[in-house]
């Protein structure tokens, strides 16, 4: 069985769901004993184990020049491809750098193969292992064809080439059915289906302090109910679908906050959202400033959380997005055992929906049963303690790290059969 593993992908850091979900894959791995190294442009992994590249982030000015170029054109210059391969070269030898420090033995590939944020790091991560032979598993998040921006563009070449590659040392997982099937229909590809999970063997340590004055600091009242959305504030979240709940819950004790900002989509649809909640009489609160990536006070003594000391003050959490690859947020709820009100967003209603988890869901709309109910969580402590606790057992069921486990050992068994 393979011993020193290297997870790859354009960014470890923060609280991505690729970052996330490989910190989780890592853990579960070191239960047998397997060490894990990390390659990328932006990592916040033990510098030990690592390589940074700052070329490899999907950030870094030359790759921004080349996307630039590439996606909403359809004509490609001869300097444009001169410099993707360039590019591409010189992270292939990076890659053969890092494997031969750390005396790598298997890759896993974060999403680095399915949507093309790095068009060069893909091609010289599917070059190595032509070049190489070396076993490896794709770990495959979102695809190319599931987002528009990549719809249009001047490099089907490459797209056909390396997201992801068909080669025949190279393992595919994905997230979800839908993802699956077309893998297989799109490109011929078989898969292994291994969800998102959380250590639900692990309740939350209720001893943990730092996150207490959480409400306050959110300018909360004892009373006030805290109706939580831990997203961005983009259009596919449908924020607005909250402000519309908290508008005809017609209870001024409920406060709407959303966890996240709009990061780089711009301010459009946040000033939206602002004007649309005034319209409604609706406090909606942006708190996004105060959550990072990990916990430190900032240069004006303010206190910075991270998302998980959020949860346990909620009384309901909102998650009305429109499209989601899994779904980090859901599992988040069900783990912190707070009640959850969600939109059947494709995957829900595919892969999630038929456990019956019990949650109030709306077909992106708000009707009056999903009022009716989340009304009723909000004020009947023991109707609210039987659902969450209903979820929380049914996730750690088909969501905990026992079935992340089983699906890696399947995994690293095949591939050393094949070694």
């Amino acid at each position: 069985m393979p011993e020193r593993i290297a997870f790859i992908s354009t960014r470890f850091a923060g609280t991505d769901g690729v970052s996330l979900e490989s910190s989780k894959w890592a853990e579960v791995l070191w239960q047998d004993k397997l060490t894990s190294h990390w390659y990328g442009g932006v990592l916040d992994r033990d510098s030990t184990v690592s390589m940074c590249v700052p070329e490899a982030y999907f950030g870094h000015p030359e790759n921004r020049w080349i996307s630039d170029r590439v996606w909403g054109h359809t004509h490609r210059s001869p300097e444009v491809t001169r410099r993707i391969h360039d590019l591409t070269e010189y992270l292939k030898g990076t890659l053969y750098a890092f494997v031969e420090q750390f005396d790598i033995t298997l890759l896993i590939i974060q999403n680095a193969l399915a949507i093309p944020m790095h068009l060069s790091l893909g091609m010289a991560i599917t070059e190595f292992l032509s070049e190489t032979m070396m076993p490896a598993i794709a770990h495959h998040h979102d695809f190319y064809w599931e987002r528009s921006r990549f719809q249009v563009n001047n490099v089907p070449d490459f797209l056909d080439m390396a997201f992801p590659p068909r080669d025949i040392h190279l393992r595919h997982v994905v997230i979800n059915q839908s993802a699956r099937e077309e893998l297989a229909l799109r490109k011929g590809i078989s898969s292994m289906l291994i969800p998102n999970v959380f250590d639900f063997d692990h309740p939350p340590d209720k001893t943990d302090s730092y996150g207490a004055d959480v409400r306050q600091e959110m300018g909360l009242k004892p009373d006030d109910k805290l109706i939580l959305q831990p997203t961005r504030v983009v259009p596919r979240k449908g924020i607005e679908h909250s402000i519309a709940l908290v508008h005809r819950l017609q209870d001024k004790r409920c406060k709407l906050v959303i966890t996240h900002s709009a990061g780089d989509e711009g301010s459009d649809y946040p000033k939206q959202m602002v004007e649309l909640a005034e319209s409604e009489g609706v406090d909606l609160r942006f708190f996004g400033n105060r959550v990072g990536d990990h916990r430190y006070t900032d240069v004006n003594g303010k206190k910075i959380y991270v998302l998980h000391d959020l949860y346990p003050h909620a009384d309901l959490v909102m998650y009305p997005s429109i499209y989601e690859g899994f779904g980090n947020a859901l599992l988040e709820a069900f783990y912190f055992r707070v009640p959850i009100v969600v939109n059947r967003y494709p995957v829900w209603v595919r892969d999630i929906e038929p456990k019956d988890f019990r949650v109030p869901v709306m077909n992106s709309f708000i009707n009056q049963e999903v009022v009716a109910e989340s009304r009723r969580l909000l004020d009947d402590d023991e109707y609210r303690m039987k659902m969450v606790e209903h979820n929380y057992n049914l996730a750690r069921k088909y969501y905990g790290y026992p079935i992340l486990h089983y699906c890696l050992q399947t995994l690293l068994s095949n591939i050393k059969l094949d070694m």
